[in-house]
């Protein structure tokens, strides 16, 4: 009588796949996205390829996001609306604690400066479609996010104020923004070769937007018994011929 050879079933168990808060989709598409629109542009990045790159159906894009140019918009500025709070909330300063701002306010430039070069492809198609009026993406100063980091940044001035600002600390936000990023995206047109080096550059974007924001710098309190300057003895007599 042949042996006969029982083979035993096993049952197969499928790991359950543990299921992704909206939170961790969204931040998964960003990243996505800022690969995709920094290597390919804005027209020649792809739903499908942004959603496969973050693990995820085209269908979350548009469930999440609404459009491709609402992706792009906060694929830019949700990091730098991020970037922003995680800075102010390590770089904690007192009221009357002068040095201590000034340096903070620095480093924050400094940091600027590097997210904006690192996102310039990006910032690049979002001034040409300004410019040239695309109705993909929608104009800069409508984009929620950049209004939101205008906001906060206008916002964290506005409590270092004591009196009433020489420049009005909304108007201040922007032109400091307006000045670094035009700086960076336009680097090739502004600083020809050999006029600088980037560290150059760099520091003296920094001490240019630093010496803007000092115009709302509270006046330094003068020190008591200060001596008040003494008059010419031309403009003496001058005084009492009046």
């Amino acid at each position: 009588m042949p042996k006969v050879t029982v083979v035993k079933r096993t049952k197969v168990t499928q790991k359950k796949r543990r299921r992704r808060s909206t939170e961790e989709i969204t931040d998964l598409l960003i990243e996505a996205a800022c690969d995709e629109f920094e290597l390919n542009g804005y027209e020649g990045t792809k739903t499908a390829a942004i959603a496969k790159k973050a693990g995820v159906t085209e269908a979350l894009i548009f469930s999440n996001f609404g459009s491709k140019a609402k992706l792009f918009q906060d694929s830019i500025f949700k990091p730098l609306n991020q970037h922003f709070l995680q800075f102010t909330a390590a770089h904690l300063v007192g009221p009357d604690d002068e040095e201590g701002l000034k340096e903070g306010t620095r480093q924050y430039i400094l940091e600027l400066q590097q997210f904006i070069r690192r996102h310039s492809r990006m910032l690049t198609s979002v001034v040409a479609a300004q410019m040239y009026e695309s109705e993909n993406v929608q104009g800069v100063s409508q984009i929620e996010g950049l209004n939101d980091y205008f906001s906060r940044a206008t916002a964290r001035a506005m409590k270092r104020l004591s009196g009433k600002p020489k420049i009005d600390p909304r108007l201040m936000a922007r032109v400091s923004f307006a000045t670094i990023l035009a700086c960076i995206l336009f680097k090739d047109w502004l600083f020809p070769k050999g006029l600088a080096t980037q560290d150059e550059i760099s520091a003296a974007i920094s001490d240019f937007v630093m010496e803007g924001l000092g115009a709302n710098a509270d006046p330094q309190p003068k020190a008591p018994g200060a001596a008040r300057p003494r008059r010419s003895p031309s403009a003496a007599g001058s005084a009492k011929k009046r």
